[in-house]
This record gives structure tokens, C-alpha cells and sequence, in this order.
């Protein structure tokens, strides 16, 4: 595929091999390594939760890019950028780091695999932190693409908080939807995106929110959207076959995956010079 000198931001819940064995986690990883083969620019991000080992993966603090201070439910958050290297592959991944949020030694769920109650403010961290760092880097991508239900609220901040920024005005926004167990998220997530200044008609969608609603969400505002696995919760299923956009099925072998998604970006880069 000829996709080349494009610039291409990945923005996944769970990166390989910072986060082991999800097909998540090894997509993202893979994905940008080659895409950056072929010729194009990356950017990578995820959350730095707690149980990642920060020694042994040789995380460091970019102090340059933290300091800033983002709002989430009216409370003051400070926002750290760490990166770490992917041994072999010459990528980076910048990692979204908060005391409060990742602090704790785990990824959504507590050991008794209880979804934490603030994931939804976490999520608007990880998500608000990306778009902010993107910023203070000065690189606009012509693609965004998200993986993983925590990644859900990009494609708002993108369309309507960020929509008159020079950085994401032409970026074109793709949606990765996995089967991830469905939880329910806090009930007030859809006021606390209105004290960010969010229309209330927007946020309609949001009365019951849970992980899979979000998804479907995300999916609502990008410009094309891929299956990450095999099979989908019947609801996102559903969901995508209603799609007036680009779709593209899921594909499991490494190269093929390549292949069909470096087309897809140039089909859904196509589709809006149309």
C-alpha cells in the first residue's frame, strides 16, 4: 500500500509489551511499528497505569511536556508525560500519568476484578492529556487513531472542544471497537462533560452510560471505523453494519493487517477530499 510521508497518532487503552497479551495491546503495538516502516510519521500514546514496571521498561519524565493542569469534574489535575522505547522496533510511546488516577498498581480493575469507580474520569484524563500533549509537540496528524473503549472520548474533544485548532482541524478520526467486558460507568459522566462546556444535545446518548455505549459513541463521530476482534458484543455489532462511513472487518494475521490498514487510512483520507 502507497500510504507514505502521512502523520498518523495512536491513542490505545492497552499498548504490547507495556501491557501484556491482549490482541489490543499487540495491534497497537505492531500497527504504528509499521506503519513507521512505510514511511510515515507516528505518534503513540497510552495511560501509564500504575502496574506498569517503570524501571524495567526505562519510563522517563519529559519534563518539557508535563506541568500543565486539566479540569475534570471541576477539580485541578496535574498532567505528567513519560516515553518509554520499544526494544527492536525504534518507536516511542508517550504515556499519560496522573498521582491521583494511575497511581495505583492496576489497570481498570481492582484484584478483585471490580471495575474502578472513576475509570470515566480517568478516561477523560488519559484523553484531554493526549490532545494537550499533541498540542505542546506542535505535530498535527492527518489521522487519529483510537483503540479501546478508554479512548472513546477523543473523537469529541477532536469535533467539539478542540474543533478550531490549527493542530486537529484536518484530522480525520478512526475508531477501533474490541469485545472488552461491558461495564457500566459513573451516571453523572454526562454532567460532568457539560461543565466542560459540552452542548447537552451531545451528550443525549450518555443518560446510562457504560464502556460499550461509549464505544458506540466514538464510533458515531470518526470518519471510519475497524473491528478489533473476531466478534463484537451484539450492540456494537449492530451498531457498525447501520455505519453510513468506512468500515473495515477484522483481520488477524500481522502483515494483511498492515496491508488493509494502511489502505484504510488512504480511504478514508480519500473520502473526505470527495
Amino acid at each position: 500500500m502507497s500510504l507514505k510521508n502521512a502523520k498518523i497518532l495512536t491513542v490505545s487503552q492497552y499498548i504490547h509489551p507495556f501491557v501484556d497479551g491482549s490482541g489490543m495491546a499487540k495491534a497497537a503495538c505492531k500497527l504504528p511499528q509499521g506503519i513507521l516502516e512505510k514511511g510515515n510519521e507516528i505518534r503513540v500514546f497510552m495511560p501509564k497505569f500504575g502496574n506498569i514496571n517503570e524501571r524495567r521498561h526505562q519510563l522517563h519524565e519529559v519534563i518539557r511536556l508535563s506541568g500543565m493542569n486539566l479540569i475534570i469534574n471541576d477539580t485541578d489535575h496535574a498532567l505528567l508525560i513519560k516515553v518509554a522505547s520499544i526494544p527492536n522496533a525504534r518507536m516511542q510511546v508517550y504515556f499519560i500519568d496522573n498521582e491521583e488516577y494511575f497511581k495505583r498498581k492496576a489497570g481498570l480493575e481492582d484484584d478483585d476484578e471490580n471495575f474502578f469507580a472513576d475509570n470515566d474520569e480517568r478516561a477523560l484524563f488519559f484523553c484531554r492529556g493526549v490532545l494537550e500533549t499533541v498540542r505542546k509537540l506542535g505535530w498535527a496528524p492527518d489521522i487519529i487513531h483510537c483503540h479501546g473503549w478508554m479512548t472513546s472520548f477523543i473523537p469529541l474533544y477532536v469535533r467539539h472542544f478542540f474543533n478550531d485548532d490549527p493542530h486537529f482541524e484536518d484530522a480525520k478520526i478512526v475508531y477501533t471497537a474490541y469485545d472488552e467486558r461491558t461495564e457500566p460507568l459513573d451516571k453523572n459522566l454526562a454532567k460532568k462533560l457539560a461543565l466542560e462546556g459540552f452542548d447537552k444535545e451531545l451528550l443525549k446518548g450518555l443518560a446510562k452510560p457504560t464502556t460499550d455505549e461509549m464505544q458506540k459513541f466514538a464510533m458515531g463521530m470518526s470518519d471510519g471505523v475497524i473491528k478489533g476482534s473476531p466478534k463484537l458484543a451484539k450492540g456494537l455489532e449492530s451498531a457498525i453494519k447501520a455505519m453510513d462511513k468506512p468500515t473495515l472487518a477484522y483481520h488477524q494475521d500481522d502483515a494483511e493487517r498492515l496491508d488493509a490498514h494502511l489502505g484504510f487510512y488512504q480511504e478514508v483520507l480519500e473520502e473526505a477530499l470527495v
